[in-house]
């Protein structure tokens, strides 16, 4: 994935908002909260999205991903894509939409109602 594709792709998950900090890394946040990280140092891309525990345990060992340097280290459940084989674009869509959503979940719900990004509960209503 190119750092064009992952800033269009997270572009259009709701609520977003982009920023570029920490030497250059394009970082993608939703209610302020950070869910994507892109770096593309020497042209090789640096994706990092958080993950559930058990995902975590699942991901962090396979070839082209870690544990995400310094987010892992504090016993945060990130994942960073670093190298080949690694994930495919689209399972790394899929998985950084579902940072976007368990980052949004994470929000009050006052702060998801006013992002529009509440999720209906049980039964279709909330």
């Amino acid at each position: 994935m190119t750092e064009q594709q992952f800033n269009a792709f997270c572009a259009g998950l709701p609520a977003t908002a982009h920023v570029v900090q920490w030497r250059g890394a394009q970082v993608w946040k939703v209610g302020g909260k950070v869910f994507a990280i892109g770096r593309w140092p020497g042209g090789a891309p640096g994706i990092t999205f958080k993950v559930t525990p058990l995902s975590f345990e699942m991901l962090k060992d396979q070839p082209g991903l870690r544990p995400a340097p310094y987010l892992a280290s504090r016993g945060m459940s990130w994942i960073q894509h670093y190298a080949a084989p690694g994930l495919t674009d689209a399972e790394l869509q899929d998985r950084i939409r579902q940072s976007h959503r368990i980052v949004a979940q994470g929000l009050s719900r006052k702060q998801r109602a006013e992002l529009g990004i509440l999720e209906p509960g049980p039964g279709g209503a909330e």
